[in-house]
């Protein structure tokens, strides 16, 4: 397996690092509508608050998810020489295990928390439990929901990353064979396109993750240049049409619905499609100094190491939390601007120091609820 160059590999950390901040951040949207999808319209007043919230949300950072899929995909693809049992065996370890203990602890979590008037009533509120109209909580589920739901849409339901990046290192061998047939690999990335710009999935199988885990595959096997962009990937210009794209579609989720009708929700997603590849691009090529600057300060480089534990501790108690700290702002001026930022940095300190302190007292249980990452 070929080492990565020293920059190439402080990048991969800082974002994969960066990348869960923002998920964070980005479960900590707290407008009235809060189940984002690329077309989603807010359908409230256009303020600060709501500006900013939708823009970095449901816009500037969605290209994080894709690129830590695009990452994943790399990486694997490097270890080719390792026989292919024994990376199964291995990302069972690390990927399928941690799935498994973070749904039950999040299960646990609500669960425990139903039993107390005021968090109960706070889980109910953020329907983060909801079956249908009168379900709305773990305990009045049957006790085969409670597994089904643990085993396959968890309550922590960030994890869907985790599950689907699984599933694909199970079919790695056909998806790389797609990736990288002289004449199968035009419909493969055709189809996996037509994925993602319909937000599609098919069975096991979803729209948002396939194209970018094979683009990651494929870059690796041809050797493409990551460290340096060609002249058509200057990050300058792409960076402005992301800028622009993101801008103009927070401003059309607020307004365009007088001026496009039904049509605004297509052109939302089409635009959101966009912004996602234009971002991936001007972030890549244009933060190397960035990373360098970042991943050569300890205190950041050992945060760093909590990033998978961030990951999978934060949902669902970030969207239980949401209404509480409204409470504690007294729902003064721009008490949403303030939770949106305040929320998530407070988790993400909270999960850090938690995770230190697990790490500190009992590095096996840490090692197995990361699959061995940050150790």
């Amino acid at each position: 397996m070929t080492a990565l160059p020293e920059l190439v590999s402080k990048k991969f950390r800082f974002w994969s690092f960066v990348t869960i901040l923002t998920v964070v951040l980005s479960h900590s949207y707290n407008l009235n509508l809060r189940y984002l999808q690329p077309w989603t319209t807010p359908n409230e007043a256009f303020t600060v608050t709501s500006f900013t919230e939708y823009f970095f949300a449901n816009g500037f950072f969605r290209f994080t998810m894709p690129l830590l899929f695009a990452i994943s995909g790399y990486l694997y693809a490097m270890k080719d020489s390792q026989p292919n049992k024994l990376r199964i065996k291995r990302r069972f370890h690390t990927l399928f295990i941690p799935y498994l203990i973070w749904s039950a602890e999040g299960m646990l979590m609500v669960y425990i928390l139903e039993m107390f008037p005021y968090t109960r009533t706070l889980i109910s509120n953020c329907h983060i439990a909801q079956l249908d109209n009168t379900t709305m909580l773990l305990h009045q589920y049957k006790w085969y929901f409670l597994i089904l739901r643990a085993l396959l849409a968890p309550i922590s339901y960030q994890l869907w990353f985790i599950w689907v990046l699984f599933i694909y290192n199970l079919a790695y061998k056909p998806i790389c064979w797609c990736v990288m047939h002289s004449t199968g690999k035009w419909i493969f990335f055709s189809i996996a396109t037509l994925m993602w710009l319909a937000t599609f999935g098919i069975g096991i199988v979803e729209g948002e993750g396939l194209l970018f885990f094979s683009l990651g595959i494929w870059l690796q096997k041809n050797k493409f240049n990551i460290e340096v962009p060609a002249r058509w990937l200057n990050p300058l210009w792409w960076g402005a049409a992301w800028l622009i794209l993101t801008v103009s579609k927070t401003w059309l989720a607020f307004n365009g619905t007088p001026y496009l009708g039904g049509s605004i929700y297509p052109v939302l997603s089409i635009m959101m499609k966009l912004s996602v590849l234009t971002g991936l691009v001007a972030v890549w090529y244009s933060s190397s100094r960035l990373a360098q600057y970042f991943m050569n300060r300890k205190w950041f480089s050992s945060a760093s190491n909590y990033s998978f534990f961030i990951y999978g501790a934060h949902a669902p108690l970030v969207a239980i939390l949401i209404d509480a700290v409204f409470s504690m702002l007294h729902y003064t001026n721009h008490f949403r601007l303030i939770s949106f930022i305040l929320l998530p940095a407070m988790l993400v300190i909270g999960f850090i120091v938690i995770g230190y302190l697990l790490k500190l007292i009992a590095p096996k249980v840490f090692a197995v609820m990361t699959g061995e990452r940050g150790i």
